[in-house]
């Protein structure tokens, strides 16, 4: 099924190039359907970029889903122009009293900063917890699931020495999950930051499993047994050239830089990456809004309560 992007999105472009077939409001309106109703907060610089790679992934789902994007407003976003956030995103105010079936929160490059040094921390924190009450289901990505834990849980993210740079394989820890229902033993996924969750503290939170963790990459994929929330620490929406993009990128501006592990044949960059990840990533995401799908009140005024009814659930088994 289709996806419901707004009238005019950049990626439609891409999309239809890819032979993904995303439906503009006019025509998706004109379907007797229900489709999901999924918001993402786009914390990244590249921010057309990013849309078309989490766009791409949501399409794959055999539900029509309808997207709206966020932005935070006490941060000036210098790489993404002004018409195209005047256009087609709008800021949190805007959304303070509607409900949501879905929501991502992106990652962003600030994990060297501490999370309260962030311009848009206090905001985004408001953000996070309006999503508690508002939003059924909501999927945290990189640093925006470093960010989550360390609000939530208090559980502090740890810089690393090295940054962790490449495709790393992951080990499935929960195979009867319907969130990783059909992945293999083994999936890759690909990583590009420079801290990473503190797993002693992360252990003392039994309201968070784990459902693949790296080898030496630590956790991949958290998330509460009600799915309220999950937390993606790598890239999965990531494309076949991204991490080359952010190679080459630093490695033309002179910037200390390796090569990403296991993502280049022959560890050579001048060979094209191969797409080990890509439907494993696709699999996530058709799982998640299935079970979104699933379980989420028909009726938008009733996703508050039913969310309730989740957490109070959760707290007794625990």
């Amino acid at each position: 099924m289709p996806i419901k992007i707004p009238d005019g999105l950049p990626a439609k472009t891409t999309l239809h190039q890819e032979r993904i077939f995303a439906l503009e409001e006019e025509v998706a309106d004109s379907q007797q359907i229900r489709p999901l109703r999924l918001v993402i907060l786009n914390l990244m610089p590249t921010k057309i970029e990013t849309e078309t790679q989490i766009l791409r992934l949501i399409s794959k789902s055999p539900l029509q889903v309808s997207c709206d994007f966020m932005r935070v407003s006490s941060h000036e976003s210098k790489n993404t122009s002004a018409d195209h956030l005047v256009k087609f995103y709008d800021t949190f105010d805007s959304f303070r009293d509607k409900n949501y079936d879905a929501m991502i929160i992106t990652g962003a490059p600030v994990e060297h900063l501490e999370f309260t040094d962030v311009d848009y921390w206090d905001e985004l924190c408001e953000i996070m917890d309006w999503s508690r009450e508002h939003v059924f289901s909501t999927m945290y990505l990189c640093w925006g699931a470093l960010a989550a834990l360390w609000h939530f849980y208090g559980i502090p993210k740890k810089q690393l020495g090295a940054k962790l740079f490449g495709v790393f394989p992951q080990r499935l820890c929960d195979e009867y999950s319907f969130l990783t229902n059909g992945f293999d033993e083994v999936h890759n996924m690909p990583h590009s930051r420079h801290a990473a969750i503190d797993t002693g503290e992360l252990m003392m939170h039994p309201e968070l499993i784990t459902l693949s963790e790296g080898f030496n990459s630590g956790p991949a994929l958290v998330a509460t047994e009600d799915f309220h929330e999950i937390y993606v620490t790598g890239h999965f929406e990531y494309g076949r050239d991204t991490l080359a993009d952010e190679y080459w990128r630093d490695f033309h501006k002179g910037l200390p830089i390796r090569l990403p592990e296991n993502y280049f044949p022959d560890d050579n960059p001048e060979n094209q990456p191969i797409f080990t990840w890509r439907a494993h990533a696709n699999l996530l995401y058709r799982n998640w809004l299935n079970w979104v799908y699933q379980m989420t009140p028909y009726e938008f005024d009733e996703i508050p309560a039913a969310i309730v009814q989740l957490r109070r659930e959760l707290k007794d088994k625990f």
